[in-house]
């Protein structure tokens, strides 16, 4: 019987040769052990509480300050200096300073930190987003951070895998975004329950890098243990030259083991909106079109990449932000934001009147940067849409992609793209 690409990259890090699903991986070496500036406090102090000096390996600790940075006060400057403090004690080569930082999902592919056929741990839920490379990558709570900090290894319990196929052609403005977020309309948030979502089919094989993070980032908000998408040309054209170790790429064997198969044809799906307060609420732009917002936030470890603010930035230029509606871009690293000041993106947002913020996950999680008051209503390129997720628990927060929340942002209203055309 055949092994799916998560059993392969799962067993490939422990002593067994063949693992299935249900199976305990007991002592599964992860190749990358990230944490930030909210999760990594914790797993330090469990850490050092339990008596252990040295980090079992300090190449595979990556410390990315990106929640509440550059801090917005005291509290918050405080947990950075744990940070900081920590990796300059035991080397940690992988601490990514203000100014040379990035939102860690975006920022680890970007850097080559994170290859094809890793094993990735991140006490932060959206460590998925590594899936797209190729890499079984999911979230743990800080203290198996810490163990980690201490043996090298974790406790795994193999998920089932869920094949998602998608085929046909794309619509007009539909990207990554629509396609995850029509996915979760359609399974719900516990759908892939501690599952493996996997990504398939000519569809998903067509999208670039960024599109096919955006889609592997959203699998937890189905309840997924992690997305993954197996590597291919387009992925091996992406690591060449800045993978700092030697990819594997693994693939899902034709005999493999599902728990269920999905087939979606990807020419009926519109540009999507998921509605307060969750990412399951997802329809097409045309119902919801029409609804008063008062924010746009475009920007995370979703949708904050090069191809996103390039998409965003063609709707907005030679436009004005409606005047009732803030408009806050926030590049998800420093590469990103150099792009968008020499391809002359930033001066298209400012002279519409928005604000373009440096890295930082900011008003994703209501931690600073767009903070909303009660009764106001943003609509997001972000990844969830909890009550009281971006500020005032009488807020609401809609989810949608780059086209969508740009266009958005000048009729000041949900709008489809082609509206304003």
């Amino acid at each position: 019987m055949g092994m799916t690409i998560t059993e392969k990259i799962i067993a490939a890090h422990t002593e067994s040769k063949q693992l299935r699903a249900g199976d305990f991986a007991k002592a599964a070496r992860p190749d990358i052990c990230l944490a930030n500036d909210i999760t990594a406090p914790v797993a330090i102090e469990e850490f050092e509480k339990a008596g252990f000096e040295k980090l079992h390996d300090p190449g595979t600790v990556v410390l990315v300050p990106d929640h509440f940075t550059p801090n917005k006060d005291i509290k918050s400057a405080q947990q950075a200096a744990l940070l900081r403090t920590f990796a300059r004690k035991h080397g940690v080569e992988h601490y990514f300073e203000v100014g040379r930082m990035g939102i860690e999902h975006a920022l680890l592919p970007e850097a080559g930190i994170v290859v094809p056929g890793d094993l990735v741990i991140g006490a932060d839920s959206h460590t998925c987003t590594y899936g797209a490379l190729g890499a079984f990558s999911t979230g743990v709570g800080s203290t198996d951070m810490a163990a980690c900090y201490a043996t090298g290894t974790v406790w795994l319990r193999v998920p089932e895998s869920i094949k998602f196929v998608f085929h046909g052609d794309l619509r007009k403005y539909v990207s990554g975004k629509d396609l995850i977020l029509y996915t979760i309309g359609r399974i719900g948030v516990d759908g892939a329950l501690y599952k493996a979502m996997e990504f398939t089919g000519p569809t998903i094989r067509q999208l670039p890098m960024d599109a096919r993070q955006t889609v592997c980032n959203m699998a937890i908000e189905a309840g997924g243990k992690s997305g993954i998408i197996e590597p291919d040309d387009i992925t091996r054209e992406y690591v060449e030259g800045r993978a700092r170790r030697t990819p594997t790429f693994y693939n899902s064997d034709p005999d493999a083991q599902y728990c269920r198969e999905y087939d979606y044809d990807v020419s009926k799906i519109s540009p999507q909106v998921a509605l307060p307060h969750l990412p399951e609420n997802a329809r097409p732009v045309e119902e919801v079109s029409g609804t008063k917002i008062d924010q746009v936030v475009i920007g995370s470890c979703t949708n904050g990449r090069i191809s996103d603010i390039r998409q965003a930035a063609r709707i907005i230029s030679g436009r004005q932000v409606h005047r009732d509606v803030r408009l806050i871009v926030i590049p998800a690293t420093q590469e990103v934001y150099k792009a968008s000041i020499e391809e002359g993106l930033v001066t298209i947002f400012i002279d519409a009147g928005a604000a373009f913020s440096t890295p930082t996950c900011g008003p994703c999680l209501g931690g600073h940067m767009g903070i909303l008051a009660e009764g106001e209503r943003c609509l997001a390129t972000t990844n969830r849409n909890f009550v009281g997720r971006m500020g005032h628990p009488k807020s609401e927060v809609y989810l949608a992609g780059p086209a969508v929340a740009a266009a958005s942002a000048i009729a000041g209203k949900i709008v489809h793209p082609d509206e304003i055309a």
